[in-house]
């Protein structure tokens, strides 16, 4: 009888992975934070921070002595993109799409209903949105993730829809997010028939986004495009008037280049 894979799991490897997945959303860390995250002693803590930093994972700030994440990190992020047919055909339309519009650019997936950013291009202009590129942010709060439910099968829905029905709470990012699910649903069917999703400062306060969903060969919704920036510059008028047109184009182009015939 084969063994589960789990009882192959080595703990120091599980908490060394714990160590680098706390800086998903935090630039630098203490020993004395990641102890109280992870719940370890800072002994381990600080034993796991020295392996990683002796393989380049990880790196010490010489003037705040916190803890980074290493360059060894981006050379592996950049392996990964590399072996992504997706992401190497969406670069190019993610640069061309910032040149046009002179916003801020992403691709995004959904996973365990978060929007995951594989990639994007930065405007050069003096207010700009910031990128988000290995970031996660919930699905509901953001114009990536209603383009991927709204677009997405049906089955996706309704699974979104028992995750509601379980107990799924839709947080509250900014006064405008969507925590309604009943509102949300009746959304996401006008993204389902529009093809696009509009974000009009529900994830970020003074930021405004559009996106449309990428498909492939079996039409099958597996990505998303973005354009976003500061809600000064991209009011709803501008969105819907000039914005949307270029990004369904954009989308629509990469659907082509992994198969989907519209």
């Amino acid at each position: 009888m084969r063994k589960s894979k789990d009882e192959y799991s080595i703990q120091t490897v599980v908490n060394a992975i714990r160590v680098l997945e706390q800086f998903r959303n935090d630039v630098e860390l203490g020993v004395t934070e990641l102890s109280r995250r992870l719940g370890l002693h800072k002994n381990n803590v600080f034993r796991l921070l020295a392996t990683l930093e002796q393989q380049g994972y990880i790196e010490q700030c010489c003037d705040s002595e916190l803890y980074r994440l290493g360059v060894r990190t981006l050379e592996l992020g950049q392996s990964f993109a590399r072996s992504r047919d997706l992401l190497g055909r969406a670069r190019p339309i993610l640069d061309e799409l910032c040149r046009k519009t002179r916003e801020s650019t992403h691709l995004g997936v959904l996973r365990d209903w978060e929007v995951v950013h594989l990639g994007g291009e930065r405007t050069e202009r003096a207010v700009m949105s910031s990128l988000r590129v290995g970031r996660r942010l919930p699905v509901h709060a953001t114009a990536l993730g209603k383009a991927l439910l709204g677009c997405g099968s049906e089955g996706l829905r309704q699974e979104f829809d028992r995750e509601m029905a379980a107990g799924r709470r839709l947080d509250r990012l900014t006064e405008n997010t969507i925590t309604d699910p009943h509102k949300l649903f009746e959304h996401l069917r006008a993204v389902a028939v529009c093809g696009y999703a509009l974000d009009l400062g529900e994830c970020e306060e003074g930021l405004s986004c559009a996106a449309a969903p990428v498909l492939d060969g079996d039409g099958k919704v597996v990505a998303a495009l973005s354009v976003s920036g500061p809600s000064f510059r991209l009011d709803e008028n501008r969105l819907l008037g000039e914005i949307v047109p270029l990004l369904t184009q954009a989308s629509e182009r990469l659907s082509r280049g992994l198969g989907h015939l519209a």
